[in-house]
């Protein structure tokens, strides 16, 4: 009934629907929470609108650890409720949600000393595969030896490390995880316009009945009507709040996680690899070809918009990388750094509105008007569900319940049986077989409209760069189906080459730029600027890493 392409001229026009239709609610904020919220009220049947500033995923859920995972670091803190229910959502992901974007990855725990801690760390692992419930689409935790682990990682350190446990958690490509919610959500209706900002509320006496933004790129005014408001602003929470008029239950502080990108050959391991530090744990992240290695946990003040990692974020994330491997990683491997925000919710004692639970915070600061912050990536389907079950009751009419825990994200459909017509999909259409694999993990069954885009024009079948799997057909379909609206949406977000490309992906800009450009409909001086700003934003990224690389020489 509804599509759920987002392109040029869906973007028209959800402008005009937003600005004549009357909605039942309206979110703010086109996070993973956001556009969950989105899809969980459009799939109850109720009229949605989605806008946010910005791109989709272009904060915080862009710039995660890319781990769906239950946080095992929360059972040293005895929060079995939050580590259940993140194991619930991470099955529900790999099994049925979105298995084409969601994958098992293994992780070492290595163990320095021979009783006392297989025992203890034993023990937590025990519990957190029980705590999964029966539901079995990953392996059970296994004890290694120290032969096995050898062969397994030769990288970590032989002369400290005396054997492992090896357990299973599930991995993601935040952005695009992000991208397919909010495309599922407009296959259900949902309206969604990226580049349009929440100025002010609507009001009719103290209720809020709407929200008064404009469109980044016409400049014009647009007042959206609704029954209810969803902010989901993560780290923007209490700026909001506070342009809103509104008195919160709950501020948000924000914590800085850096990561770095090392190329494949900087670690030698067949597995992740999970390292408990003094103030938190470190992920050595299998990445495709490449390493992430992360993360940091400090307080942070500066620029929301632009987080960069400081000489100290880097230096800390090699040393505590450096304990157990062996050659040790050196600043110079470096390909890409990224730093982002974590919005951690503190509740104001004097509020009677804010209620706590699963480390997130549902709000009412005032009649038809709901916000929500906190939380943990994994867990963003239930914080869009609590979400809506607050924001209906102030529709006051009977709603339908979420049926997102059985609601698989666009390309979930049919991808088991396509992974195993690899070959034939190659032969037919002419593609490398290691090419239709990436393409399936990153589409699904969407990969056909990729495969319809080529057959159009087979020039797309070329790969953009050489070292990189991705071919030009995904660059063009990123602004024709996925509300990609500049050059940075497509290399951020879209692909990952802003960490995975040499210098940042800059050499490509070029390209991409003329990718898109007859898409969106630029001439040639918005191309130009678009390019431009991209190249700006790695000039930026760069100075901070040239004077990270620099105090390290």
């Amino acid at each position: 009934m509804f599509l759920s392409q987002l392109g040029p001229d869906q973007r028209d026009s959800a402008i005009s629907q937003l600005a004549t239709e009357n909605f039942d609610i309206v979110v703010i904020g086109g996070g993973v929470t956001g556009v969950g919220a989105a899809l969980d009220a459009a799939s109850r049947g109720l009229k949605v609108a989605l806008i946010d500033s910005q791109d989709i995923a272009s904060g915080t859920s862009s710039r995660s650890s890319k781990l769906i995972h239950g946080g095992l670091r929360y059972l040293e803190q005895y929060d079995f409720k939050l580590v259940r229910e993140a194991l619930h959502e991470r099955e529900l992901m790999v099994s049925t949600l979105c298995p084409h974007l969601v994958k098992p990855v293994g992780f070492l725990f290595p163990l320095t000393e021979k009783f006392k801690e297989r025992t203890y760390v034993g023990a937590g692992l025990a519990l957190y595969d029980a705590l999964r419930g029966f539901q079995r689409a990953l392996p059970w935790h296994k004890h290694l030896s120290q032969k096995q682990i050898n062969e397994i990682a030769p990288s970590l350190r032989h002369d400290i490390v005396t054997g492992a446990i090896k357990y299973f958690d599930a991995q993601v490509d935040d952005a695009r995880h992000t991208m397919s919610v909010a495309r599922t959500a407009a296959r259900h209706g949902a309206i969604i316009a990226t580049r349009v900002a929440a100025e002010s509320l609507i009001r009719e006496g103290k209720r809020v009945v709407g929200v008064n933004a404009r469109d980044l790129e016409t400049g014009k005014k647009i007042a959206i009507k609704a029954g209810a408001t969803i902010m989901c602003a993560g780290i923007w929470s209490d700026e909001l709040h506070e342009k809103f008029e509104l008195k919160a239950g709950y501020g948000v502080t924000m914590s800085k996680g850096v990561h770095i990108v090392l190329p494949g050959s900087a670690i030698k391991s067949d597995a992740g690899i999970i390292l408990k530090t003094a103030v938190s744990v470190l992920f050595l992240i299998p990445w495709g070809d490449k390493w992430i290695v992360g993360t940091t946990d400090t307080p942070y003040d500066g620029d929301r918009a632009e987080p960069y990692a400081s000489r100290e974020d880097v230096q800390y994330i090699l040393d505590q990388a450096n304990r157990v491997l062996e050659p040790k990683l050196m600043a110079e491997e470096i390909i890409g750094v990224y730093a982002g925000l974590r919005p951690l919710v503190a509740n104001i004692k004097s509020a009677t509105t804010t209620k706590l639970s699963r480390e997130h915070t549902v709000d009412r600061p005032a009649p038809g008007f709901v916000s929500i912050a906190g939380g943990k990536y994994t867990t963003y389907r239930v914080m869009g569900k609590d979400a809506v079950d607050r924001a209906v009751i102030e529709l006051r009419r009977i709603t339908q319940d979420s049926v997102t825990e059985k609601l698989p994200l666009v390309g979930a459909d049919g991808y088991f049986a396509l992974e195993q017509q690899k070959e034939r999909i190659a032969q037919e259409s002419g593609l490398a077989v290691e090419t239709v694999t990436h393409l399936l993990n990153r589409y699904g069954s969407l990969i056909s409209e990729i495969l319809e885009l080529i057959a159009q024009e087979p020039k797309l079948a070329k790969k953009l760069d050489a070292d990189l799997p991705y071919i030009k057909a995904e660059i063009v379909y990123a602004a024709t189906h996925e509300g990609a609206r500049t050059v940075d949406d497509v290399i951020s977000r879209r692909t990952r080459l802003a960490f995975e490309a040499e210098g940042h992906g800059v050499h490509l800009a070029d390209e991409v730029g003329a990718l898109i450009a007859p898409v969106l409909g630029w001439s040639a001086k918005e191309r130009k600027e678009s390019i431009a700003a991209y190249e700006e934003l790695v000039d930026r990224e760069l100075a901070a890493l040239d004077e990270l690389l620099e105090a390290n020489s």
